[in-house]
């Protein structure tokens, strides 16, 4: 492993821990501070993403400042190339958190950097794509977690209330010791049922998936494709609690680097398509990643079986705890 690459790594993994919400609660809110860029102040800035939303990304320095940098359809993203290179066009899509790059560009109105060139490794990259498709489940569970728990302490202050008001109920009136009972043991189960649906919070179950496919050495979306990604689209934005996984193949035809550059551009223009034509936010999508020829559906020496694997799959996974029914309380059938 090259120095570049631990640097890379590391880097990755302190920013995984600082972005998580356990860590952001233990950090000292002096430590950062946020930049103000001047309108028209030509700047230049080198750091690593900590936040990314739709048109923007927040950027911070080895001075701990955040610098908030707006994105245009001018703006160019680009990796470093060699001597001889000029570096690989990529998507706006892939300024995800955790990558280390450098922001060209000039002042906005809101105190933002407008860019006009994003520069970044391709070792960079790859590192940010691998923490951050673990990094965004484990905060959505981690705060869907925190809403629950403090959920099940209101309920509990309130259960307690009722609980004294029967009981003193039930001292003055006969028959009232079974009513508080069989309301006691409603409370319990209640209580029961909560605690499975905050265990069950980290459990993602697919519950849809489909592929679509694309002809030899191309990443444009056809017709049917379109159509299957419309439809699970539309399945996902009625869902509750859902994220979009996309895996991008290719078939044996071609180099090993051929073919998994091909796969990520189908992943690519798979996200592409879901963003900008159905609305799906991008938190909602896991980090696309291109497996190459890598888990072929059918044999490789056929033409029908190569046209199989030249695919993207997309599965639509629901999280267990948020789509379980809430806990009932029955009513007493004592006074």
């Amino acid at each position: 492993m090259n120095s570049r690459t631990f640097r890379s790594i590391a880097l990755a993994f302190a920013l995984a821990l600082s972005i998580s919400p356990l860590a952001l609660a233990q950090t000292d809110n002096n430590s950062t501070r946020a930049r103000s860029v001047a309108n028209g102040e030509k700047m230049k800035i080198k750091g690593v993403v900590v936040r990314r939303d739709v048109d923007t990304f927040t950027v911070r320095d080895l001075t701990g400042n955040d610098t908030v940098v707006r994105m245009t359809d001018q703006t160019s993203v680009k990796s470093k190339g060699g001597v001889f290179s000029g570096g690989t066009r990529y998507q706006a899509t892939n300024i995800i958190r955790g990558l280390n790059l450098e922001v060209e560009g000039r002042g906005g109105s809101n105190g933002e950097l407008v860019a006009s060139k994003i520069r970044f490794n391709d070792t960079d990259l790859r590192t940010a794509r691998a923490v951050e498709s673990r990094a965004t489940p484990l905060e959505e569970r981690a705060s869907a977690a925190e809403g629950r728990l403090s959920d099940v302490e209101q309920n509990a202050q309130k259960m307690s209330g009722q609980l004294d008001e029967l009981a003193a109920i039930s001292n003055a009136a006969r028959g009232g010791a079974k009513a508080a009972q069989e309301t006691a043991d409603a409370a319990v189960s209640g209580v029961n049922q909560t605690n499975e649906r905050i265990s069950a919070l980290d459990d993602y179950t697919p519950q849809e998936t489909t592929a679509v496919n694309f002809r030899t050495g191309s990443s444009v979306l056809n017709a049917d494709a379109k159509e299957k990604l419309d439809a699970i689209a539309t399945k996902a934005l009625n869902s509750k609690a859902y994220v979009l996984e996309v895996t991008g193949y290719a078939d044996a035809t071609g180099s090993i680097a051929r073919n998994r550059a091909l796969s990520q551009r189908r992943a690519d223009a798979v996200i592409t398509y879901l963003v900008e034509q159905h609305k799906i936010p991008l938190r909602r999508i896991v980090t696309p990643y291109g497996f190459g020829e890598l888990d072929p559906v059918a044999d490789n020496k056929t033409r029908s079986g190569r046209a199989e694997n030249r695919r993207v799959e997309v599965k639509m996974l629901v999280n267990k705890g948020l789509t379980q029914p809430g806990p009932t309380m029955k009513t007493s059938s004592g006074n």
